[in-house]
Parts: structure tokens; sequence; C-alpha cells
């Protein structure tokens, strides 16, 4: 009997043995190709040398120094690099554990910034429907999926949530793609100015939204709408990027697409790749210097900030990201693995919409294409397809709720960066096998 506390009680689960590759594998010699990366995690594989050399050469020169007493050169040579390739003016990091810590430490940082600046009164943060930050209480107060927040709703701090930017769904009837994106993103300035303009610290985001929404970018032009808001309002932009950055959207930082870049910025899951649990948040010059000339010290932190095993894995990640050109393989994958879900499903009778970037692709499912009426969630389809892909060997990430925490269903694929076109072939072909025995099994309506 095990005594793991696992994420289902009742699931049985295989035991990962090794990986190889694009490819896990289980005590029975069972080979899974990681169609999910994980949760987006994976983008080197399972088997990078470079990385897993770092990792053991830290261990052995240094395992732990507490950030309260000491610096390290991994991690000063992670945030250099890091920083050397960031958007705008960002311009310091603050390394965590994940992602639910980064976005903890932004929402903190935030309010924090406007204190020194003599604005208490700034402490609102406006974040989006069917979003999703985090499972600690600040970051899941800041997430807008209703499942996810439902029991815990008692001791969730209130946050306002406008409208995603999902045209798939939310777009009227003969509006324009910009028109739309511009009415959504102006629904911004409308709650800042419902709760007062000068009461909002910040507004978070993900770039291209991940587990919630099934890999949705934005329109075009949205994102531009939205700096010019929080700018004329004096309010933060927080992009959260932990599950859409380090490359995965073709771009290192996800926001570079919208030519626009955040005053604080989270990452986590792909920085690590999986090898340690790292994230890290970026903030811009003047976020940092607020505090620097203010009280000098962030009223934050945690044991394992800035960890030097985790931040020599970091620094290999982002060395092989770049020194591999591997965004840009990611982004050339990714159009070759688009034309090959076009391809298989754009026709499909039950899949709605296939949208994404770079190596980062959602399919979502819809019970008729038509109406785009998603299937009765007692159907529990995408619990369903992830048992079936699993079945075929291969590893993906359905989730239900797609429309609002309850209705709808996707699929999530984020592969590692090094897959081959040979290998997403086996992949889609897997899913196309798993796809059509789920569905002969569900009722449409």
């Amino acid at each position: 009997m095990s005594h793991v506390f696992p994420r289902h009680c009742h699931a049985s689960l295989p035991t990962a043995t090794s990986g190889d590759g694009c490819f896990l594998i289980d005590q029975t010699g069972k080979r899974y190709f990681d169609g999910s990366g994980g949760a987006a995690v994976s983008c080197l594989g399972h088997s990078n040398p470079r990385v897993a050399k770092a990792v053991k050469a830290q261990v052995d020169q240094l395992a732990f120094a507490h950030s309260g007493f000491f610096t390290t050169e991994p991690a000063e040579q992670l945030a250099d690099l890091l920083i050397a390739n960031a958007p705008g003016t960002l311009d310091r990091v603050y390394f965590v554990s994940g992602g639910s810590e980064a976005v903890e430490s932004a929402i903190k940082l935030a309010r924090q910034y406007h204190l020194e600046r003599g604005e208490p009164n700034r402490r609102h943060l406006i974040a989006r429907r069917q979003s999703y930050h985090g499972n600690t209480l600040g970051a899941l107060s800041a997430g807008g999926n209703a499942w996810r927040r439902q029991q815990f709703d008692p001791l969730l701090v209130e946050m306002s949530h406008i409208a995603p930017c999902y045209e798939y769904a939310e777009r009227t009837t003969g509006e324009t793609l910009y028109d739309y994106g511009q009415r959504v993103a102006n629904e911004l300035e409308e709650e800042i100015l419902r709760l007062g303009a000068d009461s909002v610290m910040a507004f978070i985001a993900e770039p291209v939204v991940g587990a919630t929404l099934g890999a949705v970018p934005p329109v075009e032009g949205y994102y531009t709408r939205i700096r010019e808001i929080c700018d004329k309002y004096g309010v933060l932009l927080i992009l959260d990027e932990v599950m859409c950055g380090m490359g995965r959207t073709g771009h290192l930082f996800a926001c570079e697409a919208e030519g626009i870049a955040p005053d604080i910025l989270c990452i986590a899951k792909g920085l690590g790749a999986g090898y340690q649990p790292i994230g890290a948040m970026l903030c811009s010059s003047e976020v940092y210097q607020a505090i620097a000339n203010g009280s000098g010290f962030f009223q934050h932190g945690h044991t394992y900030l800035g960890h030097p095993v985790a931040a020599a894995a970091g620094l290999a990640v982002v060395q092989e990201l770049l020194e591999g050109d591997l965004v840009t393989q990611a982004r050339n994958r990714g159009t070759y693995l688009e034309q090959q879900l076009r391809s298989r499903f754009a026709q499909h009778p039950h899949i709605g919409d296939i949208r994404g970037r770079g190596m980062f692709w959602g399919l979502e499912f819809v019970a008729d294409r038509d109406s785009k009426a998603p299937f009765d969630p007692a159907n529990g389809l995408a619990g369903k397809l992830k048992k079936a892909a699993f079945a075929e060997g291969l590893i993906c990430y359905p989730m239900p709720g797609t429309r609002d925490g309850r209705n709808g269903d996707h699929i999530l694929l984020a592969p590692p960066f090094i897959a081959s076109e040979a290998e997403l072939d086996g992949a889609l072909d897997a899913l196309s096998r798993a796809i059509d025995s789920t569905l002969a099994t569900v009722q449409p309506t």
C-alpha cells in the first residue's frame, strides 16, 4: 500500500522509471510520448545531457545557500541571461520554486510598489474569467476558473474578473476580430473606473491562455489596448507566462508576439524544463527602484529563493534554448504541428476550434459545430479522452469546463521542442484513435 497522497485517491498509476527524449517509460517498459510536456514543462524532453550535467556539478559544488545570507553564481548568471533577453525595461529577477509562488510574489510586489510611492489606496487586482494563475490562495483568487475556486471561495481574496479574449466562443456575429478585441480590452477600463481609478494596483493575464481555455491566443490589437489602459491609469501590467513562456509559443517571452512589455512578468515550467522546480518573477527597473529607493526591502520571501541547484538547471535550460536555437525550432515545429492538426481535425464534426502558437495547441470539442454547443458535462469527455490517449501511449492534457468552469472540453498539446516530425505524426495518430474511440461512447446532447 502506498503512503503517497496522490492527486486522485482512487487512481491506479503506473510508475515512471526513466525518460528518453520525448518519451517517458513505465515499469513494464511501455513508452509514452509526452505530448503535453506534463503541463507544458518538458520543453527539452527527459534526457538532456547538458542540464543533467549542470545539476550534478552544482550539487557536488554547493547544494544550498540561503538567500538571506548569500547570493550564488548560478542565480546571478541566470538572472543576467534572462534580463539580457527580456523585453522592455524588465531589469530584476526574483527566483522562486514554481509558478504559483511567482504569481504570489507579483501580486505582493504590485501592492508594495504603490505603497512605496505613497498610494496606499491602490489595492484592487483585476484578472480575467477562465484564467489560471496557480493554486496558492492569492494566485487562486486571481484565477478566474469557477471549478478550481468553488470549494475554497470562503478563503479567497476578493478580486475582479473581466472577459477573456476568447473569440471562438464570445465574438458576436458580424463583429470583426479587431473590434472584438477592442471591446473586451475596454472592459478593463470600465472595471478600473467602476472600482475607482486610484484604487486599482494591477491587471494580470496570460498572453496565451493555457490550462483553462486550451491555448487561446489574443486577437491582434488586444494587448496594445490593454497596455494603453494600464499606462493611462497607473495600473501595473502583470503577465503570467508560467505556461506559455520560455519559448513555448515560438518566442522566448510570449508577450514579444504582441509587441508589448509588462511591468511584472512570471515564468516557471519551461524555465526548469522539469529538471528542477524553479520559477521567477521579473520586474521593470521602475518597479524595482520604487522598492530600492523606498524601504529597500521587499516584504516577502521563501526558503528556497534562488536555490543554487535549481538556478544551475535553469541556466543550462536557457542556454540550451538560446544556443541551440530551440525557440526558432519550436516556432517551426509548431507550424508543422498546426498543419497536421488542421489536416486531420479541421473538418471533424465534434472539433469546433483548433488554436494556438508555436508548440502550444488546443482542440475544443463541441456537440454541434454550427451552434458551437459543448457536450453535456455529465459525459465526462475530457477525462475519457485523457484515459484513452494514455492507453494509446500518448500523454496529453484534456480539461473540462472550457467555457465557464463547468461546460466545454478541450485538449491541450505542448510537446517538447525537440520532437521530430515523425514523432509528432505518431502522437497525432494516437490522438486520432483516442478521439474516435472516446466519441463513440459519448452522447452529443
